[in-house]
């Protein structure tokens, strides 16, 4: 007959065994990994479904006359001026006047939204001092920019940047703030005991923890970014600002051109689309992978 504290020993011991075997169940993926095929398949084909079902249905309204034709062209008509593009090359044209424009504001934002994000998030004065004001930026809509830069500006390049600066700074300066704001106090205190400064706290510790936030913040940012350039591109034309998505809007609707605009419309969209799953999508899931904050 086993003694008591073997008995004891062996229920431990049981015990033990069934909480590793608990945690090694928490780890075990519930479904067998997807083949690569597979995940490419899931993540194209949804989007390209719901795109045909939008040109079916943009079709079906078309055939019934609801709208006359100069109102609402059939998709084959704005097929063939999107076409008509792209053979001519203009599309290039279009697309790289825009989309170096956005991307050259959008670094400059970024450098200076991190600082002043940093600031507000660290320095109480700062944040009171100018917290809501940026906030409130964030709220205004950057078309309301334009005319103000054009007048302190004229028709350049400066004009356009200045209204995207306008338009992204403030989101993605307070995407930090927020990231920042829900980092455990306990991190950068451990950092300052460790001896770490203002800038290597603010490098090592600040930012890496702060990084989902500070990705939302771009996000946001980027997003502004290309509504602002849109807005000043459409508002702002001129033949020295270049041939932009905005200025190729813009012309189709001085010439009443409804196919144009919806070819404008359909090129500003492709870009956002792109760009989202081109670079942030990838970049958002790594950065919660690496923090097993989404499924894999």
């Amino acid at each position: 007959m086993p003694r008591l504290d073997e008995q004891n020993s062996s229920t431990e011991a049981e015990d033990v065994d069934g909480a590793i075997g608990g945690l090694d169940a928490l780890d075990t993926p519930t479904e067998q990994q997807r083949s690569r095929g597979r995940r490419i398949a899931a993540a194209i084909l949804p989007p390209i479904g719901a795109a045909i079902l939008a040109v079916l249905v943009w079709q079906a309204v078309w055939a019934t006359a609801w709208l006359p034709e100069h109102q609402l062209p059939s998709p084959q008509t704005v097929a063939n001026v999107f076409w008509g593009l792209v053979e001519t090359g203009k599309v290039w044209e279009f697309l790289w006047t825009s989309v170096h424009r956005a991307v050259i504001g959008f670094i400059i934002a970024l450098g200076i939204a991190t600082p002043l994000g940093l600031l507000l998030a660290r320095v109480k004065l700062v944040r009171a001092a100018i917290g809501p004001l940026v906030s409130g930026l964030q709220s205004l809509p950057s078309v309301a920019w334009v005319p103000a830069a054009v007048i302190w500006f004229g028709l350049t390049d400066t004009t356009i940047y200045m209204v995207v600066l306008l338009g992204a700074v403030p989101s993605i300066a307070n995407g930090l703030v927020a990231g920042i704001d829900q980092i455990p106090p306990i991190l950068p205190r451990v950092g300052k005991v460790m001896g770490a400064g203002t800038l290597a706290n603010a490098r090592h510790i600040l930012l890496p923890a702060a990084l989902p936030g500070y990705l939302a913040g771009m996000k946001q940012g980027w997003a502004f970014s290309w509504r602002s350039l849109m807005a000043a591109e459409l508002i702002a034309s001129s033949p020295e600002l270049g041939d932009g998505l905005g200025q190729f809007l813009h012309n189709g609707m001085s010439l009443f051109d409804m196919p144009m605009v919806i070819t404008g419309i359909l090129l500003i969209l492709i870009v956002g689309v792109g760009i989202e799953l081109i670079v942030f999508a990838p970049l958002e899931k790594v950065t919660l992978n690496a923090r097993g904050l989404r499924k894999s």
